[in-house]
């Protein structure tokens, strides 16, 4: 798999990896067989990177990964886990004593010394300004709790303020054929500073893979129901904000370009493997083959000139009024 760097951590990883926020919870039930199942595919098929988060069924997704740890100890992979999001979200929650529970927590249910990123996991918009939030991190990396600090945001605004911190290694963010407020200023942000881009939700709750329609139902434990109006959390997060119907329309335009080399997922993971700047892409996986599947994308040929066009006039065309100016 093509390997990218992650220039203020010193570290290379595949450009797909892995989200285990399914792994965790939110998206039906997901067994622990088949959850190990899912890491061993996509470790098996490239993927160096492992995305979670303390929240993520309460810290199961990080002991899943941890035990995954340990039974391929010398696999090379770079474990990024999230951190604020099991309290009350107010600024002045997000302190160096609680940064440290945090991650003493996360090190334990991964099994590691040291973590290798830590992300404050979308934080009131306040966090990114505070000097003292920042020394914090940095006081984690000087005790070796971690090894390295991202953040994980809603806007693009939030991520532009985190890349002007000198010791932000990562951002990670919404990127996928139906947003791409990113790509005006975010993405070139990063690539000055040489911070990371994390593109998450890459197919937008899986609305991207071309396998839903108007009469499609998910499970009452599947956030995709739940918190279609944000009940739950920022409503970016299920299908990327997107109007379910409209995204509907926005795939069956772009299907007939797909071609025959690559599934919808594919080609749309693929779309945003194609963006300078992106360092690693994050799909999520239920089941092996889908993880297998999602990994594959990374040795596809880039989209054509007529494809990526044809992107972009659809997002202009049928999603833009939506969600740009949102995020």
């Amino acid at each position: 798999m093509e390997q990218r760097s992650f220039n203020r951590l010193g570290r290379t990883v595949g450009a797909v990896g892995l989200g285990a926020w399914q792994l965790g919870a939110d998206w039906g039930t997901v067994s622990e067989a088949d959850a190990m199942a899912v890491l061993a595919a996509a470790v098996d098929s490239g993927v160096t990177f492992l995305d979670t988060a303390d929240v993520y069924g309460d810290g199961r997704s990080e002991q899943l990964i941890g035990r995954f740890l340990r039974s391929r100890p010398d696999a090379g992979l770079t474990v990024a886990t999230k951190m604020g999001r099991r309290v009350e979200q107010r600024p002045e929650a997000y302190t160096l004593a609680n940064f440290r529970q945090w991650t003493d927590r996360s090190r334990a249910n991964l099994g590691m010394d040291t973590l290798d990123l830590v992300q404050l996991h979308c934080p009131p918009t306040a966090v990114f300004s505070s000097d003292e939030v920042f020394d914090g991190l940095d006081t984690l990396v000087a005790e070796k709790a971690i090894a390295g600090y991202g953040v994980s945001v809603e806007t693009c605004d939030q991520a532009l303020t985190a890349i002007a911190r000198p010791g932000v290694a990562s951002v990670q963010i919404i990127l996928n054929a139906v947003r791409h407020k990113p790509l005006e200023r975010v993405l070139p942000a990063a690539a000055a500073a040489g911070v990371g881009i994390i593109a998450r939700v890459p197919l937008a709750s899986g609305l991207l893979s071309g396998r839903y329609d108007e009469h499609t139902e998910f499970p009452a434990d599947d956030h995709r129901n739940y918190n279609r109006n944000g009940a739950a959390f920022d409503v970016g997060e299920t299908f990327s904000g997107v109007d379910f119907s409209q995204g509907l329309a926005a795939v069956r335009r772009l299907a007939p370009l797909v071609g025959t080399d690559r599934t919808m997922a594919q080609f749309a993971l693929r779309w945003v493997l194609d963006q300078p700047g992106v360092t690693v892409v994050i799909p999520g996986a239920r089941d092996a083959d889908q993880a297998r599947r999602n990994a594959a994308a990374a040795d596809l040929s880039p989209l054509s000139d007529e494809q990526l066009a044809a992107v972009r006039e659809t997002y202009d065309e049928l999603i833009r009024p939506q969600v740009h100016d949102r995020w």
